[in-house]
Formats: structure tokens, sequence, C-alpha cells
């Protein structure tokens, strides 16, 4: 087992990398724990769940709601949560999104734990303490900044997922390699038959790597005021993409790495030889580079990025890679640029 750690203002955050759901009593206090989790978790490995308390979500992005956390608030009611009360997460991102959202907003703050099931969740989702919904289904619009007590990666769990849940986590794990780990982006590019099947030795080497950088970006600006925006890489156009045409998260951020580092050429900041690599590997990772865009509800979606300041974006480009670079782009250029890339 691996053990990473985040330093937040609300504490450290013990990332676990190869522990097990069935060891999750070893880590939540001796007081009341409520565990939230869907369906889909609950028919595969419900039995590791029993002798808790059970608040059972449906699935899918749109669940990702305010009305989703107010349900799950009556249910902390039903059990008599108080602040004694730790929540702990067992699933994908989504259900760690509404946990840890509900868990720091009920009575202003109750302390809990994810046991991460699926590769998007224990790369990206549960780790560096952002929670939240979305809003009229824009992505994250509404949410807190709080770190939870661990990060379960139960390496087992990914056994039962379909493909296009790995490609997602794979998006994710190519994101970090491309802005903070030419190793990790050097074995992704030997080993991408391997990395698809989830080999179980090579699983554990590529997923410590990824949550490593981005642990050490939370680490030094966990609010996002500067550094930690280069997590964004692929995200401006990703969640417009995802909003959009209805495509799973990993292709939409693959779509939107690609377009990032078409941007960083025609920006004379990213070498040919170097933008080709990384498309070659979203590419090998059976992950999309190319697609049609409907201009008119992009660049409505870019409009009401939470990233958006003004008429300004902070978009993230690469000067090489494991070297990201923030620009500054207004959304009239973005629109030009866009247009004559795809």
């Amino acid at each position: 087992m691996n053990i990473l750690e985040i330093q937040g203002q609300s504490g450290i955050s013990r990332i676990l990398i190869g522990e097990s759901l069935r060891n999750l009593s070893n880590y939540v206090p001796g007081a009341k724990t409520i565990i939230i989790t869907d369906k889909n978790v609950s028919r595969h490995h419900g039995s590791l769940l029993s002798g808790f308390d059970l608040i059972e979500l449906e699935t899918g992005e749109n669940i990702k709601t305010l009305q989703t956390v107010e349900s799950i608030y009556q249910k902390l009611l039903e059990y008599q949560a108080d602040r004694t009360t730790f929540i702990a997460a067992v699933g994908g991102g989504i259900v760690c999104d509404l946990a840890g959202f509900a868990a720091s907003t009920y009575l202003r703050w109750l302390d809990f734990g994810y046991v991460a099931s699926t590769l998007l969740a224990q790369v990206d989702a549960s780790v560096g303490g952002k929670t939240g919904v979305n809003l009229q289904g824009y992505k994250n619009l509404v949410g807190v900044f709080n770190q939870p007590r661990f990060v379960i990666c139960d390496l087992n769990l990914l056994e039962t997922l379909p493909s296009e849940e790995i490609l997602s986590g794979m998006a994710e794990i190519v994101k970090h390699a491309v802005i903070g780990d030419p190793e990790l982006f050097e074995t992704l590019e030997r080993n991408p038959e391997s990395a698809l099947s989830l080999r179980k030795d090579l699983l554990e080497k590529i997923i410590t790597a990824s949550i490593q950088v981005k642990a050490d970006i939370v680490n030094r600006d966990e609010k996002e005021k500067g550094e930690r925006r280069k997590l964004n890489f692929g995200h401006t156009l990703g969640h417009a993409l995802e909003r959009t045409q209805s495509i799973s998260h990993g292709k939409a951020v693959s779509l939107g790495m690609a377009f990032a580092v078409d941007l960083s050429v025609r920006s004379q900041l990213l070498s040919e030889s170097e933008a080709r690599r990384i498309k070659s590997l979203l590419f090998n990772l059976k992950l999309p580079v190319k697609t049609e865009l409907d201009m008119a509800l992009i660049f409505d979606a870019i409009n009401k990025d939470k990233k958006r300041i003004g008429d300004t974006l902070h978009f993230v480009c690469l000067r090489g890679i494991g070297q990201p670079v923030i620009t500054e782009i207004s959304m009239s250029e973005l629109e030009m640029v866009i247009h004559d890339l795809c």
C-alpha cells in the first residue's frame, strides 16, 4: 500500500492506494458512521457495507444536484446525525462530491472520508478537497473546499468497471502526466494496452504517480488561487462538450486536451513533435482527439464556466510535456481559435 498526504486548511487528508474497502472500519472513528453510496456499488459490494447506516443514491450525472443533497439531509435527520457523526462515501466521483458537500454543510460541518470505487474517483474526483454539485446542468457551480480525512483507493473495486469508466480515469491520468510527470507519460506510452487492462502492478504505479501530481499541486494551492488552475488542463472545452454532447467525462476531457495542445502549438509554445506524442497517447488509450462541434451550444456552456472572470478565461496551455502554463484568453479570442482549429 502507498500512502500520500494532502495538508489542507481543514486538516490532513491521507490517500491510501491499495487499501481495501474491507478495512473501512479501521479508519472511521468510534462515533456513529453513516455510509453514502449508490445502487451500483450496493449491488456489487453491498455485503461489505453491512453494519453501517446506509444512504443509497441513484446513479448518473443527473443526480448531482441540490435536490439530491436535500434528500441526503432528510436521511441524516432520520438517522439523528449529530456533530460526532462520520460520513463515509463509497462510490465514484458523483457520490464523493455529493457526500462531501452534504457533510460539509449539514450542521455546518461533519467529518467525512471516501472509498473511491472508480478509476476517475481514485485519481481525481476524490482527491484534493473539492466538493459540490451542478446547477442547471453546469458543472460544479455550487460547492466548497473541504478535505476528506482519508481516501481509500481499493484497486479490486475497479474490476467491475465498464470500459467507459476506465477511459474516464485514463484521461485524467494522462492529464496529470502531461502537466506534471514526464516519466508517467513515458510509462503510459510504453504500456497503453496494459494500462487499459488494469494490470495490477502497473495500475498501482500509475495511480500513485497520478495522484502525486495532483497532491503536490493542491498542497501548494488548495483553494485554486493560482497553480491549482493547472489541473484544469483540457477541462474548459471538456466540460462544455460534456454538457452539450452527452459524452463521458473522459472523452470530453481528451478532446479538451487535444484542443489545448493545438492552441499551444498555434501560440508557438509547444512543438509539433510533442503535440503528436500527446495525441498519439490519447489515441492509443482509445480516447478521442477530434469531434464535430455545435459552436453556439459550446460557447453558451463556456460562458457559464466557473473559471471565467468577466470576459477572460484562465486557460492552461503547454510549453512541453510536464510544463503547463496558465494564460489569459478573452472569450472572443477563444471563440475565434475554436472556429479556426475545430
